[in-house]
């Protein structure tokens, strides 16, 4: 369906406007050149995904550590929560391309301020989830904890947080689908030199925009991937597995 309506617009753009837009199939054309080989931007397509991916997942993973910790101290420490509780919520206010004067005034160009903006865009909704899940845990469940003599730390680490997973994992979801974004936008912006969102603006500054659509598709299909084929498939195990186990209590 959505293949059809890129055909018929690129059809209906091309004949309106007199401008020749990539259609589906020469799109898919331009990215097998690009795949067997083809250079986008003096290096191959494998090390722009490459490139991508690991400042995504250094950006993704500081954002995790530090919205994890984040979470817990909120949760468990009502001092903390009063004190820093607000943050996130704040960060979750600004939008991505927003960091970019902070990121260039801190790390300069390159690829610090990048790993930057992906991080502050990303803690807020693991933050957030961690504290939230561990704040709905269902109380019998810490009544009959309790009631088996656990303690504190053994009932905050093995009661609360694997009662809060769900929610966890449908907060990372919504991490990693916000630092992919800011990813691309950040690369098309500070300058990295290579990444998919570096070669996407090169090839539009170029009038390359049949290697653009290309690139579009591979951030589709990377992305996508990543966060519903194997992000989305984890947390509904999880979520049937906390069921199960509900049920047996």
């Amino acid at each position: 369906m959505l293949l059809a309506v890129w055909e018929i617009a690129a059809i209906a753009i091309s004949a309106l406007r007199d401008v020749p837009f990539p259609t589906p199939w020469q799109t898919a054309q331009r990215l097998l050149a690009l795949v067997s080989g083809r250079t986008l931007g003096g290096h191959a397509l494998a090390v722009h995904i490459g490139h991508s991916l690991g400042r995504w997942l250094a950006g993704v993973g500081i954002a995790v550590c530090c919205g994890i910790a984040h979470g817990l101290l909120a949760a468990r420490f009502r001092a903390f929560a009063v004190a820093a509780g607000p943050v996130p919520r704040l960060f979750l206010l600004v939008p991505g391309l927003a960091w970019i004067p902070v990121a260039i005034l801190v790390f300069g160009i390159g690829q610090a301020a990048t790993i930057f903006m992906i991080a502050a865009a990303a803690f807020a909704p693991v933050a957030l989830s961690v504290a939230a899940g561990i704040a709905g845990v269902d109380a019998n469940l810490v009544r009959a904890a309790r009631m088996f003599g656990t303690g504190p730390t053994a009932l905050f680490f093995r009661v609360l947080l694997p009662a809060a997973l769900p929610q966890v994992l449908t907060g990372l979801r919504i991490a990693c689908g916000t630092g992919w974004r800011v990813l691309v936008a950040a690369e098309m912006v500070v300058g990295t030199g290579t990444g998919l969102g570096y070669s996407l603006i090169q090839a539009r500054w170029n009038l390359d925009y049949l290697s653009s659509f290309a690139c579009i598709a591979v951030i589709c299909a990377v992305g996508f991937t990543v966060e519903a084929g194997i992000l989305g498939r984890l947390e509904a195990a999880t979520v049937r597995r906390w069921a199960l186990a509900r049920e047996n209590v």
